[in-house]
């Protein structure tokens, strides 16, 4: 029986060929992107679940709560991580770190140099209890015992150890930094599963002194914390959390810090579990600097929501499609129940039908989910594939998707087509009226409120981008460049030098050291005090270095008082948010305050007009701008900034001058030229992938709807065929027709237009809410959004309805 339905379901399916190309069109754009969307979404959540013991892992994370609100960092001071590795009543294991990177690595023995050797740690021991990882050489025991050992990650291994067995490497000695040896004592491998912990070199804890960082045996200081500090642990026990963290509030509290400023400040330390690493947690800690992808749970669920509609519509495009070929099946399912089919027997042969036309779909999509995917290349990771969708389980969901979405599509058809009454239809007397409509109208609206909900949030989204990327940020951007100096070895005398060489190229209009560029996302802050009638106030400041040329490069105009003496006197440079921020309602008046650095009082000499740092979702903060104090052989300025000048034809022409000079004074150090362009355009990349993503969700959204909207036409004018022709022969013309059957299909649309606008204002007005600087919601993108549906729907229906009207009326006339 089954097989004979499958074959009824077949041949219904071949003669209706136009309806069920439509019907695998909009199902497969629904599959598509619930294929798509599932593989990124997977992709996101199986980083690091491949841990032993993985619910056991914890990171100790800093909380801070002020007065300006609540921020956290991912390290922890180093006492307390000596605290944990001593021993907390509830930790099994304790595995302190500090994140590094190494100048130079030199196997001395085979004449092999490598500069920059990065995402290595200091760790101990104990990292190796809590992670674990495949020992292929080496005892994990005592290889990070003592000083100056080293144990490397397969491929690191291999490159330093070039066509050496890895039983070989361990006992080699490696050079780092041109004068510390350190002895290789074990080979890892690395982890061949999707994870945050992309390291390939383990440094001994007790090297960390060899290398001038932080002592962990000595380090006292409990008011200094550093990302790259961090504190894994492995608890030992179900009840042990409350054990940890009371001891963590303990500690806290025992060494809150005693400073006036720090007076309204509270600092906590929270626990992260290692689940939570990947997307940043409550307090948005995200795994490390070198984590090539962190996961944004806002993000995966407004991808799951659009895969929902997506599926939605593609559903609710079936049943109307179904619907209006209840006319044309009606007759056949008439006889069929005079032959003795069962309304059961008819439901699953309609099911039947449904789910034949859903494996077709499915097919199809599995040939445009590469094509589909491959349009987000530019801002998902390179590790985001199909091959998921493959696997034993991606099967299996993929089979659950299709029996789902053929049940969700199939049974209204079906339950309704096998209720009609034998003896009524082939009377020809089958009940008309409005019985079903109501539904088909009701998905119709659904269908134009999401698409327009879509067209809504894309426009408004692009109109935010393009005002962020517009706006002036109060400094130069356009071509400006800038150049990070070595980190190792840089003396004020190459400095100098490379100044002068980069000064004296023509093109370039100005020339400035400095520290970070003023817009960027890296942040030097502290805190000032300022005295006034007796009155203390302590403010948070943004610091930034830079020489007495460096407002001009960026053309930061100075509203009053003067620039800087030289760049070694102790002198500030501030910003209007600072005046404010200390009380002055005429910010000019800031000019000639002192105010305290610690111990060290400070004469505020000139005031520069407000910029913005960062991207427009950050509001101006207090800036400080100061020289390069306590200069002594080293230089304290670590970024060259030059201005590239009005004509774009010499440009290349000057980079490469600024990259020969840098191959004259740093011959072995690798240059890179950065442009502010590219640093403010950077800010907004999460707003692109918005934006690109909601401009594929309207448009499939858009063309499952007039999908949805052409079912519906066919079959109004199909039932509607007769009345058509009557109304052709007693002198109706093609326009008044239109706007005869037209009607009822506006009200859809402006209904759905009304469902649509508070919706979409209700959703990019939250979106919004991220941002201290925002473009507005005009009324015209609501408009034009109602207006271009109208438009289509117009045309979907006008050429339906040419279609309809241009059969001869005698034809017409026949039809019922």
């Amino acid at each position: 029986m089954l097989r004979n339905h499958f074959k009824i379901a077949w041949r219904n399916i071949f003669k209706n060929k136009v309806f069920s190309f439509i019907n695998v069109i909009g199902l497969s754009i629904g599959i598509c992107a619930a294929m798509v969307i599932g593989a990124i979404v997977y992709y996101d959540f199986s980083f690091d679940t491949f841990h032993l013991d993985k619910e056991r892992i914890y990171r100790v994370v800093s909380v801070f709560e002020t007065k300006e609100g609540t921020f956290s960092n991912r390290g922890v001071p180093i006492p307390l991580m000596r605290t944990f590795k001593e021993g907390v009543s509830g930790v099994e294991v304790a595995a302190p770190f500090f994140n590094t990177s190494f100048h130079k690595v030199e196997n001395q023995e085979d004449d092999l140099k490598f500069k920059n050797a990065e995402d290595a740690l200091f760790a101990g021991d104990n990292y190796f209890n809590v992670f674990h990882y495949e020992w292929l050489v080496g005892d994990k025991k005592t290889a990070l015992s003592q000083p100056a050992q080293v144990v490397l990650e397969q491929k690191r291994a291999k490159k330093y150890f070039p066509h050496t067995k890895l039983a070989e490497i361990v006992g080699r000695t490696l050079m780092y930094n041109d004068s510390i040896p350190v002895k290789v004592t074990g080979v890892v491998a690395g982890f061949t599963n999707n994870t945050d912990f992309n390291f390939y070199e383990f440094m001994s804890l007790p090297s960390a002194k060899l290398f001038g960082e932080s002592d962990m045996a000595t380090d006292e200081e409990w008011n200094s914390t550093s990302s790259g500090n961090q504190l894994f642990f492995k608890v030992n026990g179900e009840g042990a959390m409350d054990n940890v963290q009371a001891r963590l509030d303990a500690l806290a509290e025992e060494h809150k810090s005693t400073e006036p400023w720090a007076a309204d400040e509270k600092r906590l330390f929270a626990l992260q579990p290692l689940e939570d690493l990947h997307f940043g947690g409550k307090y948005n800690n995200y795994p490390f600097n070198n984590s090539e992808h962190s996961g944004d749970l806002k993000v995966l669920k407004a991808l799951g929501f659009v895969a929902l509609f997506l599926l939605l519509l593609g559903c609710a495009n079936f049943i109307n499609l179904s619907s209006a070929q209840a006319l044309t099946r009606a007759k056949e399912i008439g006889i069929q129940k005079t032959l003795g089919s069962s309304k059961r027997q008819l439901i699953v042969q309609f099911l039947c039908e449904t789910f034949l036309l859903t494996i077709v779909a499915a097919l199809l999509s599995a040939l445009l989910a590469p094509l589909l995917l491959k349009q987000f290349t530019d801002f998902l990771p390179s590790g985001i594939d199909l091959d998921v969708l493959y696997s034993p389980w991606g099967l299996a969901s993929i089979l659950l998707l299709v029996a789902t979405v053929s049940l969700l599509s199939g049974f209204y058809p079906a339950f309704v087509l096998s209720k009609f009454r034998p003896v009524l239809v082939l009377k020809g007397q089958m009940v008309k009226g409005n019985k079903g409509t109501r539904l088909r109208k009701t998905l119709t609206v659904f269908q134009f409120a999401v698409a327009q909900v879509f067209i809504i949030a894309t426009v408004l989204v692009g109109k935010q981008l393009y005002y962020a990327m517009n706006k002036d940020m109060g400094i130069k951007t356009h071509a400006l460049a800038f150049v990070h100096l070595p980190w190792n070895g840089n003396t004020d005398t190459k400095t100098q030098s490379f100044f002068d060489r980069v000064k004296n190229i023509n093109g370039l209009s100005n020339v400035s050291l400095g520290g970070n560029p003023p817009a960027s996302n890296n942040v030097q802050s502290t805190i000032l005090t300022y005295y006034k009638d007796g009155k203390e106030t302590h403010q948070g400041t943004e610091m930034l270095k830079g020489d007495l040329t460096y407002l001009d490069t960026y053309g930061i105009p100075l509203l009053s008082g003067r620039e800087r003496l030289n760049d070694s006197i102790k002198e500030f440079v501030v910003n209007e948010a600072f005046a404010k921020g200390l009380g002055f309602q005429d910010p000019s008046q800031v000019v000639g305050s002192i105010v305290k650095l610690d111990t060290t009082n400070i004469p505020v000499v000139g005031l520069i007009r407000d910029f913005n740092q960062r991207s427009l979702r950050s509001s101006i903060k207090p800036l400080a701008i100061y020289g390069q104090w306590n200069k002594n052989s080293w230089s304290r300025y670590t970024t060259l900034h030059f201005d590239l000048g009005p004509d774009s034809k010499s440009w290349q022409d000057a980079i490469k001058e600024v990259e020969n000079a840098w191959a004259t004074v740093y011959p072995d150090e690798e240059i890179t030229v950065n442009f502010m362009d590219d640093t403010v355009k950077g800010f907004y990349n999460k707003e692109r992938h918005t934006a690109q993503l909601l401009k594929w969700a309207a448009g499939l959204a858009i063309l499952i709807s007039c999908l949805g909207l052409f079912g519906l036409v066919i079959y109004t004018t199909e039932r509607r065929t007769k009345e058509i022709g009557v109304r052709k022969v007693l002198g109706a013309n093609l326009l008044q027709l239109n706007l005869l059957l037209s009607k009822e299909f506006m009200v859809l649309v402006f209904i759905g237009f009304a469902i649509a606008a508070p919706l979409g204002w209700w959703g990019v007005n939250n979106w919004l809410q991220d941002y201290a600087y925002k473009t507005t919601l005009s009324w015209w993108v609501f408009a034009a959004s109602g207006l271009g549906m109208v438009i289509v729907a117009l045309i979907i229906i006008g050429l339906r309805i040419f279609r309809t009207a241009n059969i001869n009326p005698v034809e017409s006339l026949r039809t019922e």
